[in-house]
């Protein structure tokens, strides 16, 4: 298992603690054939086989990005951030659940501000 913390710049930092969001609560795994995140209270999970593409991203909104898991209303992509300068955006075969616990609402991509993307983008067969 690698596990792959998220990296906090102050702003970012401040606006998420209300929300539970702290460096030992938010962080992705990668295990075997799965990819397991935590950001605060949400959890994304899925099998590594899901991921249909992944690339680097960055230049966020603070306003749009900072605090909780974000949903994003154009294309119902949820975010995880924690800067607003670098991360990983990942598409998926098959949406998967992580802001609606009931999985009624799932999501065709997911934007994760992890500290080394490119780390990443290997571990999740990607690079």
């Amino acid at each position: 298992m690698t596990r792959f913390p998220f990296a906090f710049s102050p702003a970012y930092r401040a606006a998420s603690l209300p929300f539970g969001v702290l460096p030992g609560t938010a962080w992705a795994e990668v295990e075997d054939d799965e990819l397991r995140c935590r950001f605060g209270i949400w959890r994304l999970c899925t099998p590594l086989s899901n991921i249909a593409s992944a690339q680097r991203s960055g230049g966020f909104s603070f306003v749009k990005a900072a605090g909780p898991a974000r949903l994003s209303l154009a294309d119902r992509g949820v975010t995880f951030a924690t800067n607003g300068d670098d991360a990983v955006c990942l598409r998926f075969h098959e949406p998967v659940k992580a802001i609606d616990p009931t999985g009624l609402l799932r999501h065709p991509g997911a934007t994760l501000t992890v500290a080394d993307p490119d780390a990443f983008l290997a571990a999740v067969g990607m690079a």
